[in-house]
């Protein structure tokens, strides 16, 4: 089995945070120290932002396709299909009044 370049990453990370909180409860990291409090705040920030906008794309992009695949046509296509509707009714009284013209007898074609 290959893994991803993005799941290692995702597997350091993570790895990074568990090691950072382990050291907090052994005792090698003084979590109250300014420095080390700092960096582990930064580095917690910016771990949270990227999970939240992945995962808020993917909600988004969720949330939308649930939204479109539900409906029914669009008002512009439901349009369009008047237009044609009307555009073939229109093409047939055109043909209609042409025969009439001719003197040829109506066709059954639709």
């Amino acid at each position: 089995m290959k893994i991803s370049r993005w799941t290692l990453l995702w597997l350091l990370v993570v790895g990074l945070l568990i090691s950072i909180e382990l050291a907090i409860v052994v005792g090698a990291v003084n979590p109250y120290d300014v420095v080390t409090f700092f960096f582990i705040m930064v580095s917690g920030l910016i771990v949270i932002a990227v999970l939240a906008i992945i995962g808020a794309t993917f909600l988004g992009i969720y949330i939308s396709h649930r939204i479109l695949s539900t409906q029914d046509f669009s008002p512009f296509e439901q349009e369009m299909f008047r237009m044609a509707d009307e555009v073939k009714r229109l093409s047939q009284k055109v043909d209609e009044i042409s025969r009439a013209v001719k003197g040829d007898p109506p066709s059954g074609r639709p």
